[in-house]
């Protein structure tokens, strides 16, 4: 069948490396900078903690393919031309930090102070405190958590194929253009929903392993 032919797959599966890569570049850069706005809005000074907040709330209350269209046609004019695929991470990063962020805090709101008290005690400063003692347990708590905004963000590469970059969602469509029947239309269709299905569901089930584990830890 059309449809399957190798051709296609071969095309759906390039489309699907760059999926994968543009999630987990996202993933990366949104726990790292996610974590430094966490700290920042936490235990900041006051005009830190302002930017830190104004930050994560202008990016959650405002939608994610605006930050992509504005990293992809606004950006380029102040640090020059890139392929498209690096600036739609780029918008797509910023966006998820914010959420990312929030859920760091969670779990940082999640540690008894006691603990900072005892790590001063042992001569330990504030930068060390975080780095050794808060963080590592923070993590800990909130990997659910961010194991299910990864969920979230694999499947929201797609709005990329809103703007030319060739990932699975864009590769389905082009497919789908040249396909005649509606039988095939919707093979396809059902075709690339199973391939998102898969990704996430496996994801799913490792937030659900992982939860239940800890919850026989506590």
């Amino acid at each position: 069948m059309e449809v399957f032919s190798v051709g296609n797959v071969e095309f759906l599966l390039q489309g699907l490396m760059l999926t994968i890569k543009i999630a987990l570049a996202t993933c990366l850069i949104s726990i790292v900078w996610g974590t430094f706005l966490a700290v920042v809005k936490n235990y900041g000074d006051k005009m830190s903690r302002f930017l830190a907040s104004a930050y994560i709330d202008i990016f959650r209350n405002t939608p994610l393919l605006l930050w992509m269209l504005a990293a992809c046609f606004v950006l380029p004019v102040f640090f020059g031309q890139f392929p498209q695929a690096f600036w739609g991470t780029v918008g797509f990063s910023l966006y998820t930090s914010s959420v990312m962020a929030e859920i760091i805090r969670g779990g940082l709101n999640s540690i008894p102070k006691g603990q900072f008290e005892a790590a001063y005690s042992q001569g330990f400063g504030p930068f060390f405190t975080l780095f050794y003692i808060i963080l590592p347990q923070t993590f800990r708590r909130v990997v659910p958590s961010m194991l299910s905004q990864v969920i979230t963000t694999v499947k929201d590469t797609a709005y990329l194929a809103g703007l030319g970059i060739a990932e699975l969602t864009y590769k389905s469509k082009t497919i789908l253009a040249s396909l005649k029947s509606f039988e095939e239309i919707l093979l396809m269709i059902a075709f690339v929903a199973g391939i998102y299905f898969i990704i996430c569901f496996s994801l799913s089930m490792a937030v659900r392993y992982y939860a239940k584990k800890t919850s026989y830890v506590h």
